[in-house]
C-alpha cells in the first residue's frame, strides 16, 4: 500500500487526511494518507525512514521554507516563491530516497480568487510574512495586482498594522489573511488587527484559513458589506493539485 501524508505545527485543523483517504476509498486506490505533526523539519529524515512506501506529502505551517532544506531539487516556482508545499517522494534501486519540492498554493489560490476581481481591484494588502504569504504575492502579481506585505513589524519589506492608513484602506480593495489567526488551533477568536470599520461594500477580504470557514476576519469584513472567500476552494484546488504532482 502505498502512503502520502501532510507535515506541520499542529495539524488537529488539516482536512488533507479526511479527503485524501474518502478520495482513496471512493476510488479504489490501495493508499493511506497519514498525518505526521512535527514541531521541526529535522524530523523529517526520520520519517522517510520509517515510512518506505510514502511517495508524497504536503507541507504545511510552520514548515513550508525549512523544508527545502531537506529537498533534492525545487520547481522554478517554488523557488521564485521561496515556499513549497508539496513533496514528492523518489527512491532509487537501493531504495535511498530523493525529496523534490513544489508549490501548488498559487495554482489553488488564483483559481478561486481570479473569479472575484474586478476593475477596482488593483491593490492588495498580504497579512502576514510567512511561507504562504509568498505564493498569494507571487499569485497577485500574476494576477496584475499589486501587493503590499503587513507585519506586526515593520521593516524593508512590510508595513506594520499600525501603519495602514484610511488612504491605504481606500486603495488597497483586496486583503488577503496569510496569518493563521482565526485557524483552529490558533485561536478562533482572533483576527488580524486591521481597521475594519474603513472596510465598505467594493473591498474583497479573502482568507486563506478554510478551518472554519468563516473566520473572525471574515466575519468582521461581511459586516461592514465587503465580498469575502474563504480558503475552503483554495485547499481544495491545490489538494487535486498535489495528487497530479506526485502522480506525475
Amino acid at each position: 500500500m502505498k502512503k502520502y501524508g501532510i507535515i506541520g505545527y499542529p495539524l488537529a485543523q488539516s482536512a488533507s487526511p479526511a479527503f485524501f483517504n474518502s478520495k482513496f476509498k471512493d476510488e479504489g486506490i490501495d493508499a493511506s494518507y497519514i498525518p505526521f505533526e512535527i514541531e521541526s523539519t529535522d524530523e523529517l529524515p526520520r520519517i522517510i525512514e520509517q515510512n518506505p512506501e510514502l511517495c508524497g506529502f504536503n507541507v504545511t505551517i510552520p514548515h513550508k521554507v525549512n523544508v527545502m532544506q531537506h529537498l533534492a531539487g525545487i520547481s522554478d516556482e517554488a523557488k521564485a516563491i521561496d515556499a513549497v508545499n508539496v513533496v514528492k517522494v523518489t527512491r532509487d534501486s537501493e531504495g535511498k530516497a530523493q525529496l523534490w519540492g513544489y508549490n501548488s498554493d498559487v495554482i489553488g489560490f488564483s483559481r478561486s480568487i481570479k473569479p472575484l476581481l474586478g476593475d477596482t481591484h488593483k491593490r492588495a494588502l498580504v497579512l502576514g510574512t510567512g511561507g504562504a504569504s509568498k505564493a498569494i504575492v507571487y499569485a497577485l502579481e500574476q494576477l496584475g495586482i499589486k501587493t503590499q506585505l503587513v507585519s506586526r513589524k515593520a521593516s524593508d519589506k512590510a508595513i506594520a498594522y499600525e501603519d495602514i492608513t484610511p488612504e491605504i484602506m481606500q486603495s488597497h480593495t483586496v486583503i488577503v489573511n496569510c496569518t493563521p489567526l482565526g485557524m483552529v488551533g490558533h485561536g478562533v477568536d482572533k483576527c488580524p488587527e486591521i481597521p475594519y470599520q474603513l472596510l465598505g461594500s467594493g473591498h474583497l477580504l479573502y482568507d486563506i484559513v478554510y478551518n472554519p470557514e468563516n473566520t473572525l476576519f471574515l466575519q468582521k469584513g461581511a459586516a461592514q458589506g465587503a465580498v469575502t472567500k474563504s480558503g475552503y476552494e483554495m485547499w481544495y484546488l491545490q489538494a487535486l493539485a498535489s495528487w497530479e504532482i506526485w502522480n506525475g
